[in-house]
């Protein structure tokens, strides 16, 4: 099974390899539509080895998921506590706690941008007593370094999203832009000018300033920040005009008003925010950034113990008092089914492959 995911793995980085070598080539239409038709392939080669690794292990029934769970169960987060990945966790953990009647316990692994907590997860025992909380970093830190610890499709098998959220594209209140369509003019009639700042070079935060770019073709300079709280304090403070910021992290500010909201990334609007629209509703059609978070086990974890997993997390998550401490935190449930979150991690990897190669990004 592990193979199975490897061969796809394997064929994944080394198309993002070659779309990376064309990015420092050139840009003409010829590398472009090039690039395009390899990100293609890329989304088909690994969909059929999540395919066939699905119904391989969908064809064991190992003893040992018989009683699950009979002791305690760890959940890796790859973030330091009060996170957001770490509250999603802990909201999940008593959940699950209370339905199954064994202790979940959330692990903290911060460190090396998420790829510390990864590895730790990566090589524990398939057993089910390990789970994972996979995060926008790691679909990103797939297509950005070329060498991990790790292999985010090699060597975890998604159970299921939990959770999708939103950065809030926010302004210094000195910035004269009340819109995303007035900041985009501002931003045209200003090149280089106005100032973005970030988590860090590759981080999400990051990410999603040049996804606008690229689909705006503004020039924004972009300021890295060791870290989304000297960033966010930066732009309150004037340092920096703009920020694609966590919307709960930012939402006492716009509140008070020493921050403006824009607009929400994702897709649809923030159930906790419903007033602001999404970018693409606000003058960039297609733009969707989301921070999602989800859960995944060890590759070889029994076929039993993932779909039991699978279908008590939807149970937690659609509890109408999980979905209120989620909202809270501005995190609106979205539980699937494991082939949707895989398909999900897929996407996510080429989407920010494209961006990378793009824009000349390269890990600190």
């Amino acid at each position: 099974m592990a193979a199975l995911f490897a061969a796809g793995a394997c064929r994944a980085r080394a198309y993002i390899a070659r779309i990376r070598g064309g990015s420092a080539r050139g840009r003409s239409g010829e590398r472009a539509a090039g690039c395009a038709l390899r990100l293609r392939w890329l989304w088909r080669t690994v969909s059929r080895s999540a395919l066939s690794c699905a119904l391989a292990l969908a064809a064991v029934s190992p003893a040992a998921a018989q009683g699950w769970p009979a002791k305690p169960v760890r959940i890796v987060a790859a973030s330091s506590p009060g996170s957001g990945v770490d509250l999603v966790a802990r909201v999940i953990a008593q959940k699950l706690a209370e339905q199954l009647g064994q202790a979940f316990v959330v692990d903290n692994r911060a460190g090396a941008g998420g790829n510390l907590g990864a590895e730790v997860a990566a090589r524990s025992a398939p057993d089910g007593y390990t789970l994972f909380m996979g995060t926008p970093a790691h679909a990103i830190n797939a297509a950005l370094y070329r060498k991990l610890g790790y292999d985010l499709l090699r060597d975890f098998v998604p159970v299921s999203l939990a959770t999708t959220g939103h950065y809030v594209l926010v302004v210094n209140p000195s910035v004269p832009a009340r819109s995303v369509r007035e900041l985009l003019a501002l931003a045209k009639a200003r090149p280089g000018r106005l100032t973005y700042a970030s988590a860090g070079a590759g981080n999400a935060t990051h990410l999603a300033g040049e996804l606008l770019r690229s689909m705006t073709g503004v020039d924004l300079l972009h300021v890295p920040y060791k870290g989304s709280g000297p960033a966010l304090s930066d732009v309150i403070a004037g340092h920096a005009d703009l920020m694609f910021a966590n919307l709960t992290a930012a939402m006492p500010y716009i509140k008070s008003a020493r921050l403006r909201a824009l607009g929400v990334s994702g897709g649809t609007r923030a159930e906790s925010a419903r007033e602001l629209p999404t970018i693409a509703e606000a003058g960039v059609p297609g733009y969707n950034v989301s921070a999602w978070y989800g859960v995944l086990v060890p590759a070889g974890t029994a076929a039993e113990v993932v779909g039991r997993l699978n279908s008590e997390l939807a149970r937690a998550l659609r509890a109408p008092d999980t979905r209120a401490r989620l909202a809270a935190d501005g995190a609106d449930p979205a539980p699937g089914t494991p082939a949707e979150f895989g398909r999900l991690i897929q996407a996510e990897i080429a989407t920010w492959a494209k961006v990378i190669a793009q824009a000349g990004i390269r890990p600190e």
